[in-house]
């Protein structure tokens, strides 16, 4: 299993920020606690980008350090749930008290990119996941497949904020 860091997804997503929409793209009025939000998700649907292009069987694990700081272990396998497992280990920390849904994501060094929880399930079973830019979305889950109902009303909501989602890639997981 190879670490594998990817600076260029920083940039890239840096670079989109002048893309944001506040109004539209990350505006969320849940309650929120990260605590609940901390451990396993499974990757259910993506946008295609450059750093996950072929990974199935995706996952992302988010572990609070002591530093207050937030670990994120990124991990899925090229070609198929058998292929080689590649990793990407990040940190992760809160914009602001007033609004912890909205947290920033570093991979490279100093680097950080939005990471705006944007519809999250009550139980915490689903999330909606932008960057403040319309090129960046996911569809997380805690199990590896989720409801026909339940993608189709995320889809609905990424819709109504502006996504394309016709751009969705499925994301293959365990059964």
């Amino acid at each position: 299993m190879k670490l594998i860091i990817l600076p260029f997804l920083f940039l890239v997503l840096t670079s989109n920020a002048q893309n944001m929409n506040p109004d539209q793209t990350i505006q969320s009025t849940f309650e929120f606690e990260l605590e609940k939000y901390l451990g396993t998700w499974y990757e259910i649907a993506r946008f295609d980008h450059s750093f996950e292009r072929e990974l199935q069987g995706v996952t992302a694990t988010y572990k609070l350090k002591d530093d207050g700081k937030i670990e994120v272990l990124n991990q899925g396998n090229i070609g198929n749930l058998d292929g080689k497992l590649k990793k990407a280990i990040g940190k992760a920390k809160l914009t602001s008290p007033e609004n912890p849904r909205n947290l920033k994501v570093s991979f490279f060094w100093i680097f950080y990119s939005p990471y705006n929880i944007l519809e999250l399930g009550e139980n915490y079973e689903h999330a909606l996941i932008g960057t403040g830019s319309k090129n960046y979305l996911w569809i997380l889950s805690r199990t590896p497949q989720i409801s026909e109902q339940t993608f189709n009303e995320l889809v609905g909501k990424a819709k109504a904020r502006g996504y394309d989602t016709s751009k969705l890639i499925i994301v293959e997981q365990v059964h």
